[in-house]
């Protein structure tokens, strides 16, 4: 362990309460505490679940030599593991994990939402990116959410009700996933689910801090008050909570497949909860039975020897951590330390710089052009990159001109993009790796509830405006059919053709930060993966420093020195890694939520 690690690990454990996991945007409801959470709060573990939860309490990784797992909830966890260890797939898993999640943490994700993977296929040697996001109805216009006077509505007037519900990606991609990749029987791999959902599961402290700051929010809409305020009162941490009507949905998939939720019941309560909503949507049974799963290029970037790949368009999550490390390329981060406020100054202001390309250009590029190939391109970065060369933070910083002779023709999007979702790491036992990253956008997405499942708030992601002050037309405005702009990041690091490290994080725009932070702990400051998803967080988007409780003084004087304003907030990032080397498997569950690594 360097000394860099030692320290960050040792102002981790002392920082614990800081660190308590909580929104990190004001409006946003993915806010409740978990430090240490006992492992009694999910009711009956396995022996080798509670040995991670404490591993991940003392700041060690888990080791496996075969397969390994990380995801938000050890009940999910322990479904996947169960998978992994009967000689299941990567996407096997993957598919009894998401199962679980809908159930146990069903804030974040589930089947009324929509993902991105990326898979590292062993026998290949091939990357492949599937898009499993949501879109928007095709009744829907881009001025969905402006107000009569053609003002945009608030953000959270928007959110609740039918009208930001995007048509689901998830249960397409959980059947596109095992199509390719699947080794076990589909119908099987929800069963675990199904019995949780039947039988009861524990609610965990997580679960139930964000019914409680919820509150009145939640209870908009008839479905979903019965379940989250049974009798009157939120559900509360330790106790058990049934949901037979998704356990319902979920034989429905398990019997029917894809086809059991885009077309029939389930489809017909989808559309009726969103058209009936108080805030009604235009999500129709032809929106849902035309959705499809694509297959997506790889977007990679070279950083330190290494090939970090991720999701490209409609996310921008590949591309804007691509730019941040390309950016950096030419700087020896490993010899400032990760303690030096210039490491800080450099990857804050690289961000900036990215995120200023994210605004202006990046959208689904199915229905816009984008200079995608422009963006990373070596030679561009490099000279962004000499941006960085001074001493204290840029004054300002706009978008670049990555190589595109229509690129000023796009305006500044300011759509806000808040923390909720979950991601999912897996290496199997034939060599595969999946990354995915899951979400139904919003904490609690649209609060309305059918099937005993939340609907996403996708549509929230698009730009409200169809224009910037300029002028200038907004690539990621609302279109029928459109895809909404995603922060979300899912990342295979490979190195020498195979995968190094596989990595993701919920946490809204700011899980772009929180993956570019995490491999360059452990690629330039030599962190172990445990205290790489474990180490502060320090990140920046537009312009001041969010940073975490706790920090040296040394750190924080150095950057406010440099021009930086610090905004302390709770940054509730989800990691969840694995690292691959030539002693075997680790992985590591980010402690400021509540999930853990299984390995084997």
């Amino acid at each position: 362990m360097t000394r860099a690690t030692l320290t960050l690990v040792l102002l981790l454990g002392s920082a614990a309460a800081a660190l308590a996991q909580q929104a990190t945007d004001a409006v946003a409801p993915e806010a409740a505490t978990e430090t240490a959470t006992p492992a009694d709060s999910f009711g009956p573990l396995t022996d080798a679940a509670r040995a991670a939860l404490a591993a991940k309490a003392e700041g060690k990784a888990v080791t496996g030599q075969n397969w390994m797992i990380t995801a938000a909830n050890p009940l999910a966890v322990e479904a996947g593991a169960k998978v992994l260890a009967a000689g299941g797939s990567a996407a096997d898993a993957m598919i009894a994990v998401q199962a679980v999640l809908g159930l146990v943490e069903p804030q974040s994700s589930g089947l009324g939402g929509g993902a991105f993977l990326v898979w590292y296929d062993a026998e290949t040697g091939e990357l492949t990116t599937l898009d499993g996001r949501e879109t928007a109805p095709l009744a829907a216009t881009p001025t969905l959410f402006l107000k009569d006077d053609g003002q945009p509505m608030e953000f959270m007037e928007a959110v609740v009700g039918g009208r930001s519900v995007g048509i689901p990606g998830t249960p397409a991609l959980l059947e596109a996933a095992h199509r390719r990749w699947g080794k076990a029987n589909w119908s099987g791999l929800f069963d675990d689910a199904i019995r949780l959902a039947e039988g009861g599961f524990t609610v965990s402290p997580r679960l139930a801090g964000l019914v409680a700051e919820e509150g009145d929010a939640l209870q908009t809409e008839a479905a979903t008050t019965a379940y989250f305020f049974p009798g009157g009162q939120g559900v509360a941490a330790g106790a058990t909570l049934t949901n037979p009507a998704y356990a319902a949905t979920l034989r429905k998939l398990a019997s029917e497949g894809a086809d059991g939720f885009y077309q029939g019941a389930v489809a017909e309560g989808i559309v009726a909860a969103v058209r009936g909503a108080k805030n009604p949507g235009l999500l129709s049974m032809q929106d849902l039975a035309a959705y499809r799963v694509i297959e997506r290029p790889a977007v990679c970037v070279e950083y330190r020897a290494h090939d970090v790949c991720g999701m490209g368009p409609p996310s921008s999550g590949g591309l804007t951590v691509g730019q941040i490390l390309g950016m950096l390329g030419g700087y020896d981060l490993a010899a400032l330390g990760a303690e030096n406020p210039e490491s800080w100054r450099l990857i804050g202001d690289a961000s900036r710089l990215a995120f200023a390309d994210r605004g202006r250009f990046m959208a689904d590029s199915d229905h816009v052009p984008m200079p995608t190939e422009g963006l990373i391109d070596p030679a561009y970065l490099a000279e962004r990159g000499k941006l960085l060369s001074g001493d204290d933070s840029l004054p300002e910083v706009s978008a670049g001109a990555p190589g595109w002779s229509h690129a000023a023709l796009w305006g500044q999007d300011t759509s806000l993009e808040l923390p909720s979702t979950t991601h999912i790491s897996i290496v199997d036992g034939d060599g595969n790796a999946l990354s995915m990253t899951t979400t139904i956008e919003n904490g609690f997405g649209s609060r309305v509830m059918t099937g005993g499942f939340l609907l996403n708030n996708e549509l929230t992601d698009f730009s409200f405006e169809t224009h910037d002050a300029a002028g200038w037309p907004i690539a990621n405005a609302l279109a029928p059919g459109k895809r909404p702009r995603s922060s979300m990041a899912p990342t295979i690091v490979m190195k020498d053709g195979k995968p190094a490290m596989v990595i993701g994080s919920p946490g809204g725009s700011r899980i772009i930060g929180y993956v570019a932070r995490a491999i360059i702990a452990h690629l330039d400051w030599g962190m172990d993966i445990q205290a790489a998803v474990a180490a502060p967080n320090i990140l920046n988007r537009f312009g001041p420093m969010d940073v975490e409780a706790g920090l040296p003084a040394a750190l924080t004087e150095g950057l406010t020195a440099m021009g930086f304003t610090l905004n302390e907030t709770d940054l509730t990032s989800g990691l969840q890694g694995i690292v691959i080397g030539p002693e075997g498997l680790s992985g590591g569950a980010d402690p400021r939520r509540e999930g853990i690594a299984l390995g084997g």
